[in-house]
């Protein structure tokens, strides 16, 4: 693709220092905080995140955890009890098979309640350096936006692709400039069209309406 390239260095120039915004201080906080973060913004992981670690620190506290504290202190997020249940769920997983440690690979990871390919691709690449391009809803958005993917392509499809069209050692780092392009810039409902340095390559087809 001829204007990957281009299109990349120019978020390279606008996110130099994109990176994952759920805040954690290990790999089982991350991983955590990545399931609670399905169809959730960020910031509201953040807001909660603080007191269910300080309250459940390890796999084996969680493991050991009450399911209705523990929906007490995320109910402020969606889905709050799935992911109570799948939290709990997935920390005794890791206490009995792996050590309380988080696992290093897809099969693995994907194995554990609350896990897909997103969140596994998320921790691989976070918590493992593992090259992996994780597609959430702003990944798909600006992909298809940019010329990297077509409009109805699944995740999984727009996953190929990109894989395809950027060099594998900045998976990494691609993945975490076009979340921030798709959260700060490349809006669902409010694009910065009129100050977008990718306008002219841009596909959206209401791109002048937000001039």
């Amino acid at each position: 693709m001829k204007n990957a390239e281009y299109i990349l260095n120019t978020l390279d120039q606008m996110f130099p220092n994109a990176t994952v915004e759920l805040n954690h201080k290990n790999n089982f906080e991350l991983l955590v905080a990545v399931v609670l973060s399905a169809q959730t913004t960020d910031i509201a992981v953040n807001k909660v995140t603080p007191q269910l670690f300080e309250k459940y620190p390890t796999p084996y506290d969680l493991s050991q955890g009450n399911l209705k504290d523990i929906e007490s202190l995320i109910k402020t997020i969606g889905l709050y009890h799935n992911k109570a249940k799948n939290i709990i769920a997935l920390s005794n997983i890791l206490v009995e098979r792996y050590q309380g440690v988080v696992p290093s690979n897809r099969i693995d990871l994907e194995s554990l309640p609350g896990v897909g390919r997103k969140t596994a691709n998320v921790v691989l690449s976070n918590a493992f350096d593992t090259p992996a391009l994780a597609v959430d809803t702003h990944v798909a958005r600006v992909s298809v936006r940019l010329g990297f993917a077509k409009e109805g392509d699944s995740v999984l499809i727009i996953e190929q692709k990109l894989m395809k069209k950027i060099p594998r050692e900045k998976w990494q780092q691609a993945h975490h400039q076009f979340i921030f392009f798709g959260r700060y810039h490349c809006l669902s409902r409010s694009p910065k069209c009129s100050q977008c340095p990718l306008f002219d390559i841009c596909k959206y087809k209401d791109k002048t309406k937000h001039l």
